[in-house]
């Protein structure tokens, strides 16, 4: 139900999250549980989550940190090494265990030192996943030193993205954090053979951003955000309707002290204004008919789930400023907050 001022839909999903480990997941996994009904979590920890069991103790760990009565569910992945052990990928998903694979070139971002560096020493992997049905979450950005990082994600798809298409034709493929016009183009020529996650902070920023008025560190994340053209293509595919395109914050939570350091971590925490951001989003693009579709629909529907039965409820009004959160050790991580939101969820 929509009126000018109040929002209900079935209950959002989060298809590409970090709530990392320890002290860190228990002060930030509520942020996500409050607003979301499930949700893709990254395997990025150190030690990467390779194994089905590993995947297993590490949901111990999120569902021991949940809020009491909280009906959130972790959907885990496992970490794409060179030497993953095809026979226990196919294990993990007919058990259950795990719900996709996560494939990180080598150095692309977080804890990615373990990731592919040869995507033929992986094969054996692929087409297992390929004959199961299991899907490929792609962090999409060559690493080489000598391409520009703006062009990453650009020179990715075309060297290896296409291939992988062509030589894994069975192959369910999702294109992470999408950041350029070139992924959007991609995408949609794919003919739903591909589907793409957009961040809320792609969205509503572009480059310029990380450079205003000096360094910005809290807007640095990787992929990095683009030139304003590629800013603009992500918001009309995200209001477009396509199916192919749904939510996924990429939330990544970091110390402030770890962020605004000489060599500072990429990674912006937008959990707990994603909503109210995406929302303000497809109401400047006058598409808010499509809202409900692209945060509650598309993805469910991409991976094989049903949609949540479960419903949230956005109001029209200026939402508070968001404190950062603090860990146990007085840590501070900062929350994301656009300017100019009208909308908040209701009662959180």
């Amino acid at each position: 139900m929509t009126t000018a001022d109040t929002i209900t839909m079935r209950r959002p999903d989060d298809w590409h999250l970090h709530l990392r480990d320890g002290a860190m997941l228990k002060t930030v996994i509520d942020d996500t549980a409050r607003h979301f009904g499930r949700a893709i979590v990254m395997p990025n920890l150190v030690p990467p989550v390779v194994t089905m069991a590993q995947a297993i103790a590490y949901r111990r760990r999120i569902e021991a940190a949940l809020p009491d009565g909280s009906g959130f569910t972790p959907l885990m992945t496992l970490y794409l090494t060179e030497n993953t052990d095809p026979s226990d990928v196919a294990e993990a998903h007919k058990s259950g265990t795990a719900t996709a694979v996560k494939l990180y070139p080598a150095g692309a971002t977080t804890n990615s030192d373990s990731g592919v560096r040869d995507f033929e020493a992986v094969r054996g992997v692929l087409e297992v996943m390929e004959k199961i049905g299991m899907p490929l979450l792609i962090h999409g950005e060559v690493t080489d030193p000598d391409i520009d990082i703006f062009d990453r994600e650009a020179v990715f798809i075309h060297r290896h993205l296409t291939r992988l298409l062509r030589e894994h034709p069975g192959l369910r493929i999702v294109l992470e954090h999408t950041t350029t016009e070139d992924a959007v183009a991609f995408v949609e020529s794919a003919g739903g053979r591909v589907g793409a996650t957009i961040t809320p902070h792609h969205l509503v920023i572009n480059r310029n951003a990380l450079f205003a008025g000096g360094i910005r560190p809290h807007h640095f994340c990787l992929p990095i955000a683009k030139r304003e053209k590629h800013r603009l293509a992500l918001r009309k595919a995200a209001t477009s309707g396509n199916p192919a395109f749904f939510l996924g914050t990429d939330s990544a939570p970091h110390t402030i002290h770890t962020k605004e350091a000489e060599c500072g971590c990429a990674g912006i925490y937008n959990a707990p204004t994603a909503m109210a951001t995406y929302t303000q989003v497809f109401e400047d693009e006058g598409a808010l008919d499509r809202l409900e579709a692209f945060t509650s629909i598309n993805g469910p529907k991409f991976y094989g789930l049903p949609a949540n039965e479960s419903e949230i409820t956005l109001v029209r009004d200026t939402p508070a400023e968001e404190a950062d959160r603090t860990l146990p050790d007085s840590a501070g991580v900062r929350v994301f907050q656009p300017s100019n939101l009208n909308w908040r969820v209701a009662d959180s």
